[in-house]
């Protein structure tokens, strides 16, 4: 039976390979080129020489950072391509019903051929996200925003989660429609749709955020990396304040909310310190910053891997049932 899955579908996994070595050369290249660019850069800040920002994800080749930009949609891709035809191709042609006249079980069937495809999904998504993983480190460690969706999506073992997930929505769809390019429709919306929930709505509760407050005089900002998730300012009575466009604002409060004293800074030359009245006032209001702490990465990297992981094997338990109990 692996012979076979590999007589059948070594032309995706060729292909699927060649795809990843090209894009490892590029990464492998550019990356080397891109750590050496981040480590003179530290040096010569360190040597007192100016220190300079290195564009992020873009530095050295835009073109690179708009590749690794794009392997946010390659998990969808094993799904379209590898996972959605699995059963529906077989369906249209009739195959599986002579597959399974013969000494192969439907269950024997599903479990070697959906079993392949996992794997090779999970290798697709583990060194798309090894390479870029480590192609990003210098931009991570300069910018420190690998929780933003455009990073956080695209290193470490998420998109294991997602490849395996798309394969078996793919499957899935494939098995309960029987056609091909319907079925391609339903996984590339579901996934798209899945991925938009989880990333806008369920991500940031994954785990408690922290809130801290501090006066508005002061200039307080957490160590290291962070996720903010909400800002602003506080009134006296511990309730934030509304922040309106057409307002002027003093250390982020509403100048509505300040005294007359206040007046004098928000002029074309205002004075280092506020007015003792001023600055009165401003005592009573703190600024507040919710936030998930950078050390939380890998902790959430687990649990979103770990719901794409719960969410697939869900899916391949529908196509067992599916196909176990059809008659044809």
């Amino acid at each position: 039976m692996t012979w076979l899955v590999w007589r059948q579908h070594r032309g995706q996994y060729l292909i699927g390979a060649a795809l990843l070595a090209a894009f490892a050369v590029t990464i492998v290249v550019t990356g080397t080129q891109v750590a050496d660019q981040f480590h003179a850069a530290q040096a010569a800040c360190a040597a007192g020489h100016g220190c300079q920002r290195l564009g992020g994800l873009f530095m050295g080749s835009k073109v690179v950072g708009l590749l690794v930009l794009a392997t946010l949609g390659t998990p969808v891709l094993v799904g379209l391509f590898w996972g959605a035809p699995l059963v529906a191709a077989e369906s249209e042609a009739g195959t599986t019903q002579f597959a399974w006249m013969q000494s192969v079980t439907r269950k024997r069937w599903l479990a070697v051929k959906i079993g392949w495809m996992l794997l090779a999904a999970a290798i697709w998504g583990g060194v798309i996200s090894a390479l870029v993983t480590w192609w990003a480190s210098p931009t991570n460690a300069e910018q420190l925003n690998q929780f933003d969706p455009g990073r956080f999506d695209i290193m470490g073992i998420v998109p294991v989660g997602y490849s395996l997930f798309a394969v078996a929505l793919g499957v899935t769809a494939g098995a309960l429609l029987r056609r091909t390019v319907p079925a391609v429709a339903v996984t590339l919306a579901g996934f798209v749709a899945v991925r938009v929930v989880i990333t806008l709505w369920l991500r940031s509760h994954y785990l408690s955020a922290v809130t801290v407050t501090s006066s508005v005089l002061g200039n307080y900002g957490p160590q290291g990396a962070y996720w903010r998730l909400a800002s602003g300012v506080l009134g006296p009575n511990g309730q934030p304040l509304p922040q309106p466009n057409n307002a002027l604002y003093l250390d982020g409060v509403p100048q509505t909310y300040l005294p007359h004293a206040c007046t004098v800074m928000y002029g074309p030359n205002p004075p280092d310190n506020p007015p003792a009245a001023c600055a009165q006032a401003l005592s009573h209001f703190r600024e507040y910053l919710t936030y998930q702490p950078g050390d939380r990465f890998w902790a959430f990297q687990g649990i979103e891997t770990g719901i794409f992981v719960v969410l697939a094997a869900t899916l391949i338990a529908v196509t067992a049932v599916t196909l176990l109990r059809r008659d044809v």
